[in-house]
């Protein structure tokens, strides 16, 4: 079970400073059911770093989303990778 949560984890990085824990999940959703999306931000300036997760309710989602060459939000080519933990 452990190994199929991770399986459905995405890293996602460079992030545009604008893009928001629901905008994160609204782009996945295009791939399959997220669980979560989270933009990860700085606790003292309160600004995204960047970077956040995306968990899916099923490997296939993960594996669609990455399998895809390019995404794009906000005018940024993302980094999309499948978590390992």
């Amino acid at each position: 079970m452990a190994s199929t949560a991770r399986a459905a984890r995405l890293y996602v990085g460079n992030l545009a400073w604008t893009v928001g824990h629901r905008q994160l999940r609204e782009y996945f959703a295009q791939f399959g059911p997220v669980q979560s999306a989270k933009v990860v931000f700085d606790r003292s300036t309160g600004l995204s770093k960047g970077y956040g997760f995306v968990e899916f309710a099923s490997p296939s989602g993960a594996a669609d989303a990455t399998n895809k060459q390019l995404h794009s939000l906000e005018g940024l080519n993302l980094n999309v990778q499948l978590q390992n933990n």
